[in-house]
């Protein structure tokens, strides 16, 4: 997600999860080429598992940022030819290379040719009227040919005219469906699903027919309702941080990282659910104002801690509260 999971969100999600394979925001090949390669390729504290989102349509850029990206130390490729965006059509790249599956293919086929690592491909379900299963399938086996290692399908079609980038996330109707026909007609191939997955609850049924959930908006708007990762799908029963140490550990981050203002903006969500929750943002809000630093960070981040506190502790009884206003349960309302 553009301008979501930066180096800053993904530490964030890494100090709850040892496991959960993390994806880059979409990285426009040429970006990384011709631009600021150091910061877009930055990782986040302790990376794990994880993979860099390129798009473009240029395959001599897309195999030199791959290249890049795995001398960075990223150990995976993902294509996006998913992005129903206006200026990414404009780009020839995203949704729209999915009605030529053919150049979809040659780029994966260019890409598996000088990185070691899986190349995948994001991708939606259709486009416009391209939109048939058999058009879906179509594409899935030509691009498969080529090398493609997985393929993380998004269960809703891009309307490329007419709809913008956010009603392409909730007006087309998710379809379910003919993803877990993919996975079921094509059990040599890898699966992932995505779109409308609110919460850890509503991934795993998914896993029953195919091979892994993708989540991107839900994990942004209500991070914590994930912690339970590893213990639920990995069998890693680990200590989850409290929230009060998670706040702590990425204000520590925001000072080293030289970034505060991005680590800041990573941690607005943590209390959603939370009773303080908007007090919280209030208080990292005036953190992300251009004359604070690190210090305005760590200050907004006491400051709204003590909020939530101070608002479960006033929470009457009988309604849900974290177990002493710290420990991020996922089922925290």
């Amino acid at each position: 997600m553009m301008e979501r999971t930066d180096r800053h969100f993904r530490t964030l999600f890494r100090l709850m999860s040892r496991h959960a394979r993390l994806t880059t925001e979409m990285i426009h090949a040429g970006a990384l080429v011709h631009g600021d390669a150091r910061r877009f390729l930055a990782h986040g504290q302790d990376p794990g598992a994880t993979a860099i989102q390129l798009g473009g349509d240029k395959a001599e850029d897309l195999a030199l940022a791959s290249r890049m990206a795995v001398d960075a130390g990223y150990d995976e490729v993902n294509l996006n030819v998913g992005c129903p965006s206006e200026r990414v059509q404009q780009g020839r790249f995203g949704a729209i290379l999915m009605r030529e599956p053919h150049v979809v293919a040659d780029l994966v086929a260019h890409l598996r040719a000088v990185v070691a690592v899986p190349v995948t491909v994001k991708h939606r379900i259709g486009v416009d009227d391209f939109d048939a299963v058999e058009d879906l399938f179509a594409f899935v086996d030509i691009v498969a040919a080529a090398g493609c290692d997985r393929f993380i399908v998004h269960a809703r079609k891009a309307i490329l005219c007419g709809l913008s980038p956010a009603e392409n996330r909730t007006i087309p109707p998710l379809r379910y469906a003919d993803v877990y026909a993919l996975a079921a007609r094509r059990p040599d191939l890898a699966f992932e699903i995505n779109g409308g997955i609110a919460d850890l609850p509503a991934a795993t049924p998914h896993l029953n027919h195919v091979d892994g959930v993708m989540v991107g908006r839900a994990a942004w708007d209500r991070p914590l309702s994930f912690t339970a990762v590893d213990s639920d799908l990995y069998g890693d029963h680990h200590e989850i941080p409290k929230l009060a140490d998670l706040a702590e550990m990425m204000g520590a981050w925001g000072a080293a990282s030289g970034e505060p203002h991005r680590a800041a903006r990573a941690l607005l969500n943590v209390t959603t659910g939370l009773p303080g929750a908007r007090a919280w943002r209030q208080h990292l809000t005036d953190a992300l104002r251009p004359a604070t630093g690190v210090d305005g960070l760590l200050v907004g981040i006491r400051d709204g801690l003590r909020a939530v506190e101070a608002a479960s502790n006033g929470r009457p009884k009988g309604r849900r509260t974290s177990d002493d206003g710290g420990h991020p349960y996922p089922s925290v309302p």
